[in-house]
C-alpha cells in the first residue's frame, strides 16, 4: 500500500505536460499492440503454452505405449491402430460350433478371441467399438458367459458383457464382476431369436439398443497393443494352424487382401453377410489352461475349462505372411498384454486382430 501511495504522490508531482504526454505514449503502445494481434494473429508478450508437443511419429512407427486407462494417440483406435476416435465398448459372447455358422456382424468386430470350451470346442468372444458397430445392427449368436471371458474383460475396464446366460453357481460371480452385464435377464428387449435356426443356436443382440442402455460402458483404451512397422526378423509363414481339443483355427496370408483369411475346422469362414472372415494380425497366445476355479461343470458333468490370462507366456504373432515367435505378459487383471519379440515390442499391422488362445 505504500509503495502505491509513493508511485500516486510522485505522478501528481509531474508537469501536467509530462503527465499528458506519458498517457498519450502509453495508449499508443495499446493500439500498436492491438493492430499486431489483428494483422498477424500473434501476441506481442510472452505467453506460458504448456510444454511443446511431441514431434510427429514417422509413418509405419509403432504408437507409444499409454498409461493403463488411456485410448493412445487421439483420433487412432488402441485396439486397431486405425483412424478414428475410441468408442464406447461392447464385448460379445458368440457362438462356434459348426450349427452356429456363419455368424453374423463377426467381420465388424475390432478383436476377436478364440477360447476353449467345454468337450474341447471353442466360442468367440468379439469386442466392437461403438463407432464401428456392423452395418447390419446384428450380433449373434450369442452363448453363454464363463470364467475365462471375465479375465479377458477386466483390461477393457466397465465394459457391455452381451452374453446369453450362465450355470447359476457363475451368476453371482457375473453379478458381482466390474462389467455391465447385458443378457435377456437384464435387457431382454436388446435380444431376438430367428427362426432360420434352432436354438440355441439362433439368439442374436441388436448392438445400438444396449449402447442407448448403458451410456457409462467404458470407452475403448490401451490394452497394450503396439501397431507399426514390422520388426527384422520372423519366419515366413503364409499358413498358420493353432489348435484345441476338438477345434482348430487356421490363417492362411493374402497378398491380394494384405490380411490372414481365416479357415475353421479346416472350412472357410464366412459371416452370413457372405464376406470371408479375416484379420490384419494374429495373435497365437499360449496358455496354461486349468478347470473352472469355481469347479463348475457342464451338463454331462465335465469339469468347465479355464484359459488365465494373467501371468505370461510364448506366443506367436503372425503378421504381413510371417510368424514371430515372442512372448506374452500381463502382471495383473487390470493391466494390459504386452507382447514382445526379440526383447522389443511386437507390433501389430494396422486393423482387426484375433486372438487365439491355445491351450499349452
Amino acid at each position: 500500500m505504500r509503495a502505491f501511495q509513493g508511485i500516486a504522490t510522485r505522478w501528481r508531482s509531474l508537469p501536467r505536460a509530462r503527465r499528458l504526454g506519458a498517457v498519450v505514449l502509453g495508449a499508443t503502445a495499446v493500439l500498436l499492440a492491438v493492430l499486431l494481434v489483428l494483422v498477424t494473429g500473434r501476441s506481442p508478450l510472452p505467453v506460458d503454452a504448456g510444454p511443446p508437443a511431441a514431434p510427429a511419429a514417422p509413418p509405419g512407427a509403432p504408437t507409444t505405449p499409454g498409461s493403463p486407462g488411456t485410448s493412445g494417440a487421439q483420433g487412432v483406435s488402441p485396439l486397431t491402430g486405425l483412424p478414428g476416435e475410441a468408442g464406447r465398448i461392447t464385448a460379445v459372447k458368440i457362438d462356434n460350433i459348426v450349427d452356429a455358422r456363419p455368424q453374423t456382424g463377426l467381420d465388424s468386430a475390432d478383436v476377436v478371441y478364440a477360447i476353449e470350451v467345454e468337450g474341447g470346442i471353442s466360442r468367440l468372444l468379439a469386442v466392437y467399438d461403438s463407432n464401428r458397430l456392423p452395418p447390419g445392427d446384428t450380433i449373434g449368436p450369442v452363448r453363454s458367459a464363463r470364467e475365462s471371458d471375465l479375465e479377458l474383460l477386466e483390461q477393457y475396464g466397465r465394459v457391455n458383457f452381451v452374453y446369453s446366460g450362465a450355470q447359476s453357481r457363475f451368476l453371482p460371480v457375473l453379478g458381482a464382476a466390474d462389467v455391465l452385464n447385458v443378457s435377456p435377464l437384464q435387457h431382454g428387449g436388446a435380444f431376438f431369436r430367428s427362426p432360420s435356426r434352432a436354438a440355441p443356436h439362433n439368439e442374436y443382440v441388436v448392438p445400438s439398443d444396449v449402447l442407448r442402455a448403458s451410456p457409462d460402458a467404458a470407452q475403448a483404451r490401451d490394452i497394450g497393443f503396439r501397431f507399426g512397422a514390422a520388426p527384422a526378423g520372423g519366419t515366413p509363414a503364409d499358413g498358420f494352424t493353432a489348435r484345441m481339443p476338438a477345434a482348430s483355427f487356421t490363417f492362411n496370408w493374402s497378398a491380394a487382401d494384405q490380411r490372414y483369411l481365416v479357415s475353421m475346422d479346416g472350412k472357410p469362414a464366412r459371416t452370413s453377410e457372405g464376406g470371408r472372415l479375416g484379420a490384419a494380425t494374429v495373435v497365437v497366445q499360449r496358455v496354461d489352461e486349468r478347470t473352472s476355479p469355481l469347479g463348475l461343470r457342464d451338463s454331462a458333468g465335465n469339469p468347465v475349462p479355464f484359459a488365465p490370462t494373467v501371468g505370461d507366456g510364448e506366443a506367436v504373432v503372425l503378421r504381413d505372411g510371417r510368424a514371430y515367435q515372442g512372448t506374452w505378459s500381463r502382471p495383473r487383471a487390470d493391466s494390459g498384454t504386452t507382447f514382445s519379440y526379440a526383447g522389443a515390442p511386437m507390433t501389430f499391422r494396422p486393423g482387426p486382430v484375433w486372438v487365439v488362445l491355445e491351450p499349452r
